[in-house]
């Protein structure tokens, strides 16, 4: 069964969301961090995807705050991500909080060291975050999706699953934000491609028949945001999806 997830994306201790990454579009949400982070764990939601905006921007993680905050009054499985970029950077995501970090700028300016990650941190610790600028061209993005990178992700997958990687996060950045359903074909491709690789699905969730319809593929979880904030998908409709799975 497929793992449902939230989003939580804060930038200056809002959160927010953006429509295919641009920051002129941004909307912040009057929902309180922590309120929403209960309320997800009040419905059976198991992991929370935390993404530090304003780290993933900076080059090196800002929320710390809230991190903690989640992680010290929920029960709550933390993904944290946004501008991870050193073992210390891990080492204080996991004494403030995070059960899991996911990384993607480090792996595109530095992949020798994100590879090293997998193995010193063991690979069910540590997602590759793989954002691409569309599903055709396949360009990574990197860096708040601000900067974009001529490594394809295939490429960039084989690389890492030769290296051990398990997980991967992955969001055609023009389907994101927009409720215009996921890039279906491109998730196929890559379990296809990678079928070893555990696929986390991202951007473009309209409701309960995409994640159905994402389950059929074999994505092993979804990451969603806007269709929740946007009063589009109920939490109550993903009960059927609440199931014991691991990250």
């Amino acid at each position: 069964m497929i793992q449902v997830i939230p989003s939580i994306a804060i930038r200056k201790g809002k959160v927010v969301k953006m429509r295919k990454g641009d920051p002129t579009s941004e909307k912040a949400y009057n929902e309180n961090p922590l309120d929403l982070a209960k309320r997800f764990a009040d419905h059976g939601i198991e992991v929370v995807h935390l993404v530090d905006l304003d780290g993933a921007e900076k080059g090196s993680p800002v929320n710390w705050a809230v991190l903690e905050t989640i992680s010290g009054y929920t029960d709550l499985k933390i993904d944290f991500t946004g501008g991870i970029s050193t073992d210390g950077d891990i080492s204080k995501a996991y004494e403030f909080g995070a059960d899991y970090i996911t990384a993607a700028s480090i792996a595109v300016t530095n992949p020798e060291l994100f590879a090293s990650w997998i193995i010193s941190y063991g690979r069910e610790k540590i997602t590759l975050g793989a954002d691409v600028v569309d599903r055709n061209s396949k360009e990574l993005l990197f860096r708040g999706w601000q900067r974009k990178t001529q490594t394809k992700l295939f490429e960039q997958l084989e690389f890492f699953y030769s290296r051990g990687l398990k997980y991967v996060k992955s969001t055609d950045v023009s389907r994101d934000g927009v409720l215009e359903g996921p890039a279906f074909d491109y998730y196929q491709e890559i379990i296809n491609t990678f079928p070893e690789i555990c696929v986390l699905a991202s951007g473009g969730v309209r409701g309960v028949d995409d994640i159905k319809r994402l389950n059929d593929m074999g994505v092993f979880a979804v990451i969603f945001g806007k269709a929740y904030y946007e009063g589009v998908l109920n939490l109550k409709d993903l009960e059927q999806f609440l199931v014991k799975k691991e990250l």
